[in-house]
């Protein structure tokens, strides 16, 4: 049930009471271990918890021990525009994973797809001696990569090595104990606006949560919904949110592009409501119910009720065609992905030949969106949902809770990241020593 403001903001100061002081209470019984995921979203505030003995490696498999989840406050486009709502919205989707999992977490790693999230490609080559390649050639490579890297009011979130090439030879997975005489190295960097990641992390604390980090949303959710063989030869994954739409584009096994627009689902909601003149929870039900983002047949004569605006108990409900409901949702879906498309373009990303589409996010679900890709990137397309978590309740395992479980994948099974994870002081560099933090992801991952 949605909750007024005021019921929201008190329940969140009664749970501080009965904790006696939130921070003592993630002091006193938050036990190592435990993996918690947020993902701040503009529609939902999503919470997955996993305990250690959750993990099992042997088929990579995760069995999710807390799920909490409630309408999203304080998010708009996919950034925070009010730190209080959102304060209240993390700190209870955490509580009511805690009561789920009967444990206490002491911090969480949040995904999002907001902060204007972008990435960066970086190549290198450097000189090899007459003796096998080490970790020291490596961080050379990665170094040479960087080197005068500037970005200014950006975070870099994370740091991939997308492939290593040794004298040309390409598609090397761990070139240390390979003899050659050049090293070659291509480096993704994903980045977002270092004031949102430092408004992120502020919300986090004040729900008396400690702040692990930044995951990006469609990366994450890359993680939960891809196959190996999909990794391998080629995928495009789109994260279609309530604030945005995102994607993950990965070639060879790695992930080569990251990108985002602030349009998604909500917009669909918002066309919806002006179009009918009724409310936004009304637009948002018959979009559910009756909406589509194709044409069929008959629509014309059948009519929709939606509730009108305000509160007059004299006004009748908004009647119109099923065709006009159609007639506004299906230019917002096809305008997005178009844009989606275009910019993909001009990226210049590596994308195969045959990558198909995966679509996951909330507003994947709506009828005829699968349709729409299809025709507007012509690739094969398939609704994505989070996979290898078996027993997950039915009302959490749809597309829409992709990216929680992604950041529980990540924890799990890697990839190790090594970009920054806590805010640093004001006045310090954005970007940070990249180097000594991929030296970090090297010593964990190769």
């Amino acid at each position: 049930m949605k909750l007024a403001v005021g019921e929201d903001r008190a329940a969140f100061a009664e749970a501080e009471r009965r904790a006696g002081g939130r921070d003592a209470l993630k002091v006193g019984l938050g036990r190592p271990g435990i993996t918690a995921a947020v993902d701040l979203g503009a529609s939902k505030v999503a919470c997955f918890l996993m305990k250690p003995e959750g993990v099992r490696p042997a088929d990579r498999t995760l069995t999710v021990a807390g799920v909490g989840y409630v309408q999203s406050r304080g998010v708009r486009s996919g950034a925070v525009v009010e730190v209080d709502e959102a304060s209240s919205a993390i700190a209870l989707a955490v509580e009511r994973a805690e009561t789920m999992a009967q444990c206490k977490v002491a911090g969480v790693t949040v995904s999002t797809a907001g902060g204007r999230i972008a990435s960066r490609r970086l190549a290198s080559t450097v000189s090899l001696g007459a003796r096998p390649i080490t970790d020291a050639d490596l961080q050379r490579a990665i170094g040479a990569a960087v080197a005068g890297l500037r970005m200014p009011g950006r975070r870099i979130i994370h740091v991939r090595p997308i492939a290593w090439s040794v004298d040309g030879q390409k598609g090397v997975r761990d070139p240390r104990s390979m003899f050659g005489r050049q090293l070659g190295l291509s480096l993704l960097l994903v980045s977002m606006d270092e004031q949102v990641f430092q408004t992120i992390a502020h919300c986090v604390e004040r729900a008396h949560l400690q702040f692990e980090g930044v995951v990006a949303a469609p990366f994450a959710s890359a993680l939960a919904t891809l196959e190996e063989d999909e990794m391998d030869l080629g995928a495009i994954l789109i994260d279609m949110g309530g604030g945005s739409t995102s994607l993950a584009v990965y070639s060879g096994g790695s992930l080569t592009h990251v990108d985002a627009i602030t349009v998604g689902g909500g917009h669909v909601t918002q066309d919806v409501a002006r179009g009918l003149s009724t409310s936004i929870a009304g637009a948002e039900r018959i979009k559910t119910l009756h909406g589509s983002a194709i044409a069929s047949t008959n629509e014309d004569r059948e009519m929709i009720e939606a509730p009108p605006r305000g509160d007059d108990p004299g006004a009748g409900p908004v009647v119109a065609p099923r065709s006009l409901l159609k007639g506004i949702i299906a230019p917002r879906v096809e305008e997005t992905l178009e844009l989606l498309r275009e910019r993909l373009k001009e990226s210049g990303a590596p994308v195969e030949p045959g990558a198909g589409i995966v679509l996951t996010g909330g507003a994947s679900q709506l009828a005829g969106v699968r349709e729409v890709a299809v025709r507007v990137f012509d690739r094969p397309v398939r609704l994505g949902r989070p996979r290898r978590i078996p027993h997950l309740a039915d009302a959490a395992s749809g597309p829409a809770f992709c990216a929680a479980a992604g950041v529980l994948h990540r924890a799990a099974f890697g990839p190790r990241e090594a970009g920054p994870k806590k805010p640093k002081p004001a006045g310090q560099a954005a970007n940070g020593n990249v180097v000594s933090r991929v030296a970090g992801w090297l010593r964990e991952n190769l």
